[in-house]
């Protein structure tokens, strides 16, 4: 499990139920967090308990918490628990939460009941929608279920999605393309509505960092060792200085401005300066978790950046065209770019050499490794956003260039006209895993609307009840 993301432990009881009890599964569920490997902020030196049940208490764990810059709340009803407390801390917190109780022991043989544990999750469930305060439920179970590992699990990389939504700062290498007015974004609108933020520079900016990269040596030549190492090499000397220049400098520009993205206006002036096509310096990056999109697509690194924070595992994602239907397989599609997917998803030994359609070197020629995906696009018009999402498989087709992989859609008309009737363009990312769950279930903390292409909301609700 990821170390990066931290939960604050709050776990709650109500005096009318079995304090003793409450305790004890406290401890237990503790104990098994840290067998999950799971980083968290306990409130044992609160009280005596390490339980939440009081104003009082409530008002110094949220001290606590906040010091701590926990990024997730995780509400352990160990028994009934206090529900206006737990919705009070989670509104003050602002950060995912999730609510989950231990299933419920038999009762005495005299009819007692220790705890109520679900009767509590249904208290506290009302309330936090009183406080509208979004939350996660982890279906009520057994602490060694295995539902119980996969709701952490996945409630992690939620939060690791909403975290990095929420502090999402992008360089803007040039304008966009004129001819690409697909790409357009509300910068304004960006910074208002999900304070996404973007750090617009010129290209000559970038070219500049560029010769003094080349001049330094080297981070350079470091990088031409790795390419001459990694890849076939089909372009002279000179265009493959170049190209390692060039990730070298938008790497040192992404940094300096604080970003954890960046979107490139790749063509046409870059190759007027510099004679080569950017892609497989933007290839180097992203397998460096750097996402860098092209024809300046604000939304498109917005996407890479959540794809990658919902894999929560170090798993790289590709930005590529939806480009033409597969000539044999009826829900089948290619997906394609010039060539700037990671090295990392290839299925075979990558090539530098030309792309498709221009006269410039540079490009990354591979086929993507086959297998299970999840496809999606963050978009938006007329202020309202949504994520696209859904999954997909790939399959074998005709030989490309540019790095392309086919894939197999469960219905490519419904997926087609979804993208054609908007908000969504052409540029969509991939990657090699299925965290369409894990995306469905951010929305809600994101402030945007899921939209799945394969209309099977009620399976991915099921999934996420633990079904």
């Amino acid at each position: 499990m990821s170390s990066t993301i931290k939960l604050g432990f709050a776990p709650t009881r109500r005096s009318i139920f079995s304090a003793p009890d409450a305790v004890k599964y406290r401890g237990l569920t503790a104990k098994r967090l840290r067998e999950l490997g799971v980083e968290f902020v306990d409130i044992d030196d609160i009280n005596d308990e390490g339980l939440l049940y009081s104003e009082d208490d409530r008002l110094k764990i949220l001290e606590k918490f906040k010091a701590a810059g926990v990024d997730g709340l995780f509400l352990p009803h160990c028994n009934f628990g206090t529900e206006y407390v737990c919705a009070r801390l989670a509104k003050d917190l602002n950060v995912p939460v999730l609510l989950w109780g231990p299933l419920d022991e038999r009762p005495e043989p005299d009819g007692t009941r220790l705890r109520d544990t679900q009767c509590g999750l249904f208290a506290t469930g009302k309330v936090l929608r009183r406080f509208r305060v979004p939350f996660t439920y982890m279906t009520n179970c057994r602490l060694n279920d295995p539902v119980f590992e996969r709701g952490v699990k996945d409630f992690l990389a939620v939060c690791n999605v909403v975290k990095t939504f929420r502090n999402i700062k992008i360089l803007q290498i040039g304008p966009r393309p004129f001819d690409f007015w697909s790409t357009m974004c509300n910068e304004g609108e960006l910074l208002e509505k999900f304070n996404i933020q973007l750090a617009p520079i010129p290209l000559p900016e970038l070219t500049a960092e560029v010769k003094k990269a080349i001049a330094d040596g080297d981070e350079v030549n470091a990088t031409i060792a790795y390419c001459r190492e990694k890849m076939d090499i089909n372009v002279n000397d000179e265009q493959l200085t170049n190209m390692a220049g060039l990730a070298v400098a938008m790497e040192r520009l992404v940094k300096k401005y604080h970003c954890n993205a960046a979107a490139l206006q790749c063509w046409n002036a870059l190759q007027g300066e510099l004679g080569i096509m950017p892609c497989a310096a933007n290839a180097l990056l992203n397998d460096k978790g750097i996402p860098v999109v092209c024809e300046t697509d604000i939304h498109g690194a917005v996407t890479a950046l959540l794809a990658e924070a919902a894999a929560n595992d170090g798993t790289r994602g590709f930005f590529a065209d939806w480009t033409l239907r597969h000539p044999d397989i009826e829900n089948g599609e290619l997906l394609q770019h010039c060539g700037p997917w990671p090295l990392s998803v290839a299925g075979c030994k990558p090539c530098i050499t030309y792309p498709l359609a221009f006269d410039y070197p540079g490009a990354i020629t591979a086929e993507a490794k086959h297998g299970d995906l999840t496809l999606c696009r963050f978009d938006g018009d007329n202020g309202e956003y949504s994520l696209l999402l859904g999954n997909a498989k790939g399959v074998d087709g005709p030989k490309g260039m540019g790095t392309y992989l086919w894939v197999e859609v469960d219905n490519i008309k419904r997926l087609e006209a979804k993208i054609v009737e908007g908000p969504y363009i052409h540029h969509c990312v991939g990657i090699h895993k299925d965290v369409v769950p894990v995306l469905y279930e951010a929305c809600k903390y994101m402030g945007i609307t899921p939209d799945l292409y394969d209309e099977n909301e009620a399976q991915v609700r099921a999934y996420l009840r633990g079904e």
